[in-house]
């Protein structure tokens, strides 16, 4: 009853109107409400303890604290199921119905859709008849080229079922060649007589040094190779590094002008096991096309993995540049 009654005395010097029959608590309460100095006093002395007890960092910090006590608050929610956007996020709002595309078949111009009715889906062509359609379903104003896309059953990523090779097309592919050749003097000016665009030895390096590039397939002697090592990231992404699988790598430069003028082709799979290749132009007309197409499957037969155990071709295409595909019937039988 004493505590109470000095209670009542300090309520009284702070003017404050209490009941007699007011708890301690009550009276406290009151007391430490009319005296903000002190309660603030009081909160900035309890912040300063904990201060004092925080490290500098580590587990201790103050950082470590506030991003436990983030935590803390997020588990909470996670628990109690709350999902309402906290500070400045804004709350999901659903969205509206996915728009509606058109198939793609609708999509198409009315110079391929005109040309598409000629190819029937539900058929497997012969090479022969494929050729020909495509020649007729060419539905650009200019010389397509007549590709041949073929889905193997390799894995790429198999290093004797990743398959790279050359083949040389009897009427070539109609495109215009620019080859350079990378060799000693001497084998340059016989590369130049040969039908090479670029031929040399230091100058040719100070037109890489420039970063000029006006070939499309380049040659050279297997003892300037090391020199090309420096500006293997200029040519490898553009498939230019010289390559002795491809024939690029070679003691007879005159031959190797020759063929790539003549019309070797390399082809590879891709990360999706398919070789895509040109086999020449719309106007070669469907005969030379054909036997262009005949030399290529003869060359990829010849290259089917031995560790192969399934089905090498799985499904061949063929297709103009912009025009429809045309399946055709295996070309391994």
């Amino acid at each position: 009853m004493a505590k109470k009654a000095e209670l009542i005395e300090e309520a009284a010097k702070l003017k404050l109107e209490v009941s007699p029959k007011a708890t301690i608590a009550e009276l406290e309460a009151a007391i430490a409400a009319a005296k903000p100095d002190k309660r603030e006093k009081v909160e900035k002395e309890i912040v300063a303890e904990r201060k004092a007890d925080v490290a500098k960092a580590g587990k201790r910090s103050e950082k470590a604290a506030e991003e436990a006590e983030v935590k803390a608050e997020k588990e909470a929610r996670k628990e109690s199921g709350d999902t309402a956007p906290q500070g400045d996020a804004e709350s999901h709002v659903k969205k509206g119905a996915a728009p509606k595309v058109r198939p793609l078949a609708e999509r198409r111009g009315k110079g391929y859709k005109k040309v598409a009715e000629l190819v029937d889906k539900t058929k497997v062509y012969t090479l022969a008849e494929a050729l020909e359609l495509a020649v007729k379903t060419n539905p650009a104003k200019f010389d397509a080229s007549v590709e041949v896309h073929v889905r193997l059953g390799v894995d790429p990523r198999q290093a004797d079922q990743n398959i790279r090779a050359t083949v040389s097309l009897p009427h070539g592919t109609g495109k215009t060649i620019r080859v350079a050749v990378f060799a000693p003097e001497t084998d340059a000016a016989a590369a130049k007589k040969a039908g090479a665009d670029i031929a040399g030895d230091e100058d040719f390096l100070k037109q890489l040094e420039k970063g000029d590039i006006n070939f499309d397939v380049l040659i050279a002697t297997p003892a300037y190779m090391p020199k090309l090592g420096k500006y293997a990231r200029l040519l490898g992404p553009k498939g230019l590094m010289p390559n002795p699988k491809s024939g690029t790598v070679a003691v007879d430069v005159v031959k190797a002008v020759t063929e790539a003028k003549a019309g070797k082709v390399e082809y590879r799979v891709d990360k999706q096991a398919t070789i895509h290749l040109s086999v020449g132009k719309v106007s070669f007309g469907a005969a030379k096309l054909l036997e262009n197409a005949q030399v290529f499957f003869a060359s990829l037969q010849s290259h089917k993995p031995s560790s192969l155990k399934g089905v090498f071709i799985k499904s061949t295409a063929i297709a103009t540049t912009m025009g429809p595909g045309i399946k055709i019937e295996n070309q391994t039988n």
